[in-house]
């Protein structure tokens, strides 16, 4: 008999090769944040940032509401300048549903357009830096549990009191 924990050339995925990831849109949202408060030099990890979400909306094909005051954003800003997202908030959809969403992910770009956003003096080109997520939601069984049972990934873009983010389900 041969021994099943080895690995030879004959242990191979069956489809995996052809399993191709989609992405699907399901949401935009806007959020707002108030000022941001800062505790700079955490030494070798870096500066840490807190941004209050005050509100917002957001509004998708099979879902739209607002966004509760209350959650918050705590990048942590790497000596290296990559942002660390680390985002926890709430949605209300427009038929009273709660859904919790964890944003974590990456912000970095080039020295201009980090500067331009950390300013909050207009709106630099998105192209000019990288802002994406993995993005978890709490919901509860019903219409929208759905969200609780896919990977989701988004795309953001930064104006000096907004977020705007896009979110995808990876099929």
């Amino acid at each position: 008999m041969s021994n099943p924990f080895v690995l030879d050339d004959t242990v191979k995925p069956t489809k995996l090769e052809t399993m191709t990831p989609n992405l699907e849109f399901v949401l935009q949202s806007r959020v707002l944040v108030a000022p941001v408060m800062s505790i700079n030099n955490l030494g070798q990890m870096g500066t840490r940032l807190m941004l209050p979400i005050i509100g917002g909306d957001f509004e998708g094909p099979l879902l739209r509401g607002r966004i509760v005051a209350g959650g918050g954003d705590w990048p942590l800003v790497r000596n290296d300048g990559v942002g660390l997202v680390d985002a926890r908030y709430t949605y209300e959809t427009d038929d009273g549903v709660f859904i919790n969403i964890r944003n974590t992910g990456y912000r970095h770009g080039s020295p201009e357009a980090i500067a331009k956003l950390q300013a909050k003096e207009g709106v630099p080109d998105p192209e000019s830096y990288y802002l994406r997520t993995y993005t978890v939601f709490e919901a509860p069984p019903g219409p929208y549990e759905w969200l609780a049972r896919h990977v989701f990934v988004g795309i953001g873009e930064r104006h000096p009191h907004v977020l705007f983010l896009r979110y995808y389900k990876l099929l």
